[in-house]
């Protein structure tokens, strides 16, 4: 039978769009589905602030009445002018290994792009850098983290196939958990906090931490500017991500640095217990059971956790505020008994970001690409 593409126009549709992904994928040990309630926020245009500046359309593929594929196509409007471009943007893509599947699903993003004006596409891409990106082209055997979206390594042969090519890698990092707090970090510390006059906060309740939680995306919108397809998040998406995300941090993980004279967040570590096993377990869900396995990974004990992100501004980058970062996190995560962490995703051509791992026994396990494809 041909395939047949339908787009999504209303809730329900939606969420047969969001649970594909769980369906295609059930009983995969490395796969990590996300929480259908989080991908309905942020698809629905109604509920993400990100729609204030992007439009999106999404798309199913069906054969003999069955969901085989999905897509979405995405046109980031602030991207597009601050890297000057007119590029509409494909994510959300799950499809079976089916050439006559994947052909169908691209070719209506792409002439949706071409009817916007877009003279180019790329991706996987989400609608900011908080959603997913890359597809995963190597390490399809490791297990995958909150952050990252999992792929058969036949979606990168289909990809290619349809005269996508690479246009930006990053790599992931598995890192064993020194005993000990390396030497040069304990001297660097010190050297650090004398001469620019910063100290390392800790916070034992969310109300503590909330008066500098928009100082904290603000610090990531300084730091990662110059990356790769960075838009900038907005106010209102700033308290948007902060009601979302600071509740559910565990505190004791997240050294934030300031200026002792200001008080200003200069930099931040975003470290969290893996949530990878428990997301499995809940199955996008959290009832009946999503809630405890996802509060048991998040304050008991286990050997993986994440390094979600690490932030320094621009003016204190190659200062050493990351090693006060390593200083305050690497006697917590051991008490822990946390035995390695996962980087999640690093550019490649970030070296900046590479080099913090060269006293560290760091190993390069998994590999996600972005594509771009030029449009007649």
């Amino acid at each position: 039978m041909a395939i047949k593409i339908v787009e999504v126009t209303d809730k329900s549709s939606l969420k047969k769009f969001v649970a594909f992904n769980i369906q295609l994928y059930a009983g995969n040990p490395y796969h990590v589905p996300s929480l259908i309630m989080d991908d309905m926020m942020t698809l629905r245009k109604d509920k993400n602030p990100a729609f204030d500046f992007c439009e999106s359309i999404y798309f199913l593929a069906y054969k003999d009445n069955k969901i085989v594929g999905r897509i979405a196509g995405i046109i980031n409007h602030k991207a597009n002018t601050t890297w000057n471009q007119q590029y509409a943007r494909f994510g959300f893509v799950d499809f079976i290994d089916d050439e006559e599947v994947s052909f169908a699903l691209f070719n209506a993003v792409e002439q949706w792009a071409i009817q916007k004006g877009m003279n180019g596409i790329q991706g996987p891409l989400g609608f900011t850098d908080l959603d997913h990106e890359g597809l995963l082209v190597w390490g399809f055997d490791q297990l995958g983290t909150m952050a990252t979206a999992y792929s058969f390594p036949y979606y990168k042969e289909h990809i290619e196939k349809l005269g996508y090519v690479k246009d930006q890698d990053w790599h992931e990092f598995q890192i064993q958990v020194p005993k000990e707090i390396p030497e040069k970090h304990q001297r660097i510390t010190e050297i650090v906090q004398k001469k620019y006059g910063l100290k390392i906060m800790k916070f034992k309740k969310t109300k503590e931490i909330w008066p500098y939680a928009k100082q904290i995306f603000e610090l990531f919108n300084e730091a990662y500017r110059p990356l790769y397809g960075y838009s900038e998040l907005s106010d209102k998406q700033i308290d948007y991500y902060i009601k979302m995300y600071i509740p559910m941090l565990r505190l004791d993980m997240v050294p934030v640095i300031v200026r002792e004279s200001d008080n200003k967040v200069v930099g931040i570590g975003l470290t969290m217990p893996s949530l990878s096993k428990a997301l499995q377990k809940a199955k996008g869900s959290l009832l009946p059971f999503g809630w405890f396995y996802l509060l048991r990974a998040l304050y008991g004990k286990g050997k993986i956790m994440d390094l979600y992100m690490i932030g320094v501004l621009p003016e204190y980058q190659n200062k050493g505020v990351n090693a006060l970062i390593f200083y305050d996190i690497i006697p917590v995560i051991n008490r822990m008994g946390f035995e390695y962490a996962e980087s999640n995703p690093e550019l490649e051509t970030n070296q900046k970001v590479q080099s913090q791992w060269d006293y560290f026994d760091a190993k390069h396990h998994k590999t996600r690409r972005a594509f771009i494809k030029h449009l007649k």
